[in-house]
C-alpha cells in the first residue's frame, strides 16, 4: 500500500511538482494550499507531511504545532527558504521531524520521507514493554499508555521516550538521545531536547504516571 503524503504548500506550480513526482516515487498525495486547509486534511490515514513554513494564512511551525495538538503523530518534514540554525531549530521544537530548504531534490524529499516514515514505523516482533510506573510502551502500535489512559506522542516525543525507558532507570547522556529522537545530521541544540523532555514530563504526569524524566544536569537523563 503506498503511504498518503500531505503536501502543504502554496505554489501552485510547485504543489503540482511535488505532487507528481512523490507519486513516481510511489506515494500517493493530498495537497492544501493553506494551513487551514492543511488542519482538516491532517486525518490518521495521512502516514506523513510535507509543510511549508511560508505559508500564507499562517507559519507552517504554527501549522505543526495546530496538527499536534489536534493529534496528529504522523512525520513531519518542513520545506523552507529559510537555511539559517535558528530557523532549523524552530521547526524541531514546533514538532517536526526533519527540515529541508529550498531548492531541493525530489529524490532527497522521497529519501527523507522513507527514513522518517522508517523511524516512525512499529517493529513487527517487539512486545509491549512494561515500566514499574504504569507506563507501557508498544513498538507495534507506536503507542504509549498510563494504567491503559493513551498518551499523545508524536514520532519524536516517542522515540525519546522509547530510549529512555530501554535503558531501565539507567542514566541516558544527551548525546545518545539526540541520535534516538532525530535524523543523523540534524543539528539539535540543548534547548531543544530540553523543550521535548520537558512536554515528555508534562505529557506522563498528565497521564497520571508515577515516572517523570530525571536530570543528571549536563550529562543525561533517566526515568525515575
Amino acid at each position: 500500500m503506498r503511504p498518503k503524503i500531505l503536501v502543504v504548500e502554496d505554489d501552485h506550480a510547485l504543489r503540482d511538482v511535488l505532487r507528481r513526482g512523490l507519486h513516481d516515487e510511489d506515494f500517493d498525495t493530498v495537497s492544501a494550499p493553506d494551513g487551514a486547509t492543511a488542519l482538516r486534511l491532517a486525518t490518521p490515514d495521512v502516514a506523513a507531511a510535507v509543510l511549508d513554513v511560508g505559508l500564507p494564512d499562517a507559519d507552517g511551525r504554527d501549522v505543526c504545532q495546530a496538527m499536534r495538538a489536534g493529534g496528529f503523530l504522523a512525520p513531519v518534514v518542513f520545506l523552507t527558504a529559510r537555511h539559517g540554525l535558528t530557523d532549523r531549530l524552530s521547526g524541531f521544537s514546533a514538532g517536526g521531524d526533519d527540515y529541508l530548504p529550498k531548492p531541493f531534490h525530489l529524490a532527497e524529499l522521497a529519501a527523507r520521507l522513507r527514513a522518517a516514515l522508517k523511524r516512525a514505523a512499529p517493529q513487527a516482533a517487539a512486545p509491549p514493554v512494561a515500566t514499574a510506573g504504569g507506563l507501557v510502551l508498544d513498538p507495534v502500535r507506536h503507542s504509549a499508555t498510563v494504567a491503559g489512559r493513551p498518551i499523545a506522542l508524536t514520532p519524536t516525543e516517542f522515540r525519546l521516550l522509547a530510549a529512555l525507558t530501554a535503558a531501565g532507570g539507567d542514566l541516558v547522556r544527551r548525546r545518545a538521545l539526540v541520535r534516538a529522537g532525530w535524523p543523523e545530521g540534524a543539528q539539535v541544540s540543548d534547548n531543544t531536547l530540553d523543550q521535548y523532555l520537558t512536554r515528555l514530563r508534562r505529557k506522563l504526569r498528565a497521564a497520571g504516571s508515577e515516572l517523570t524524566v530525571g536530570t543528571a544536569r549536563g550529562i543525561g537523563h533517566r526515568l525515575t
